[in-house]
């Protein structure tokens, strides 16, 4: 392995996670949901990123300057954080900015569902991967 950073050395017991805030205030300081599961930081920081860019991308409405974007988005989008990641994982406030001021051009930057560790538990339960039993909510 000589040459690679192994992002799974450092990880947290069960993988890392992602807290998703609801901007709005509606569940005041607490997350709207925890999702667990994330083996490699890097799986994590894609996500949050890409959950970010889409809720932006919600916001954003014909003719919106990104000033205005951008506050659509803190009072109605979600923001996304990594957990257990000892400060390296993606914040929002290095790029929401830049996300504010230029459209999404390619749709992949906004799908957080293919990097959703809870879709990959839901695929290999429906090939027969799954190990059965209880389910873990998140």
């Amino acid at each position: 392995m000589s040459g690679q950073f192994d992002d799974t050395l450092f990880a947290p017991q069960g993988g890392f996670s992602v807290q998703i805030r609801d901007l709005s205030g509606g569940n005041g300081a607490e997350p709207v949901e925890t999702i667990r599961g994330f083996q490699t930081l890097a799986h994590a920081n894609g996500f949050a990123r890409r959950y970010v860019r889409d809720s932006i991308e919600r916001c954003r409405a014909p003719g919106l300057t990104p000033d205005e974007v951008l506050a659509a988005w803190f009072a109605f989008g979600e923001d996304a954080e990594v957990i257990g990641s000892a400060g390296q994982g993606w914040s929002s406030g290095n790029e929401i900015r830049d996300f504010a001021a230029d459209p999404v051009r390619d749709p992949e930057e906004r799908n957080w569902r293919m990097l959703d560790p809870r879709r990959m538990e839901e695929d290999d339960e429906a090939q027969g991967g799954g190990e059965g039993g209880e389910e873990d909510e998140a």
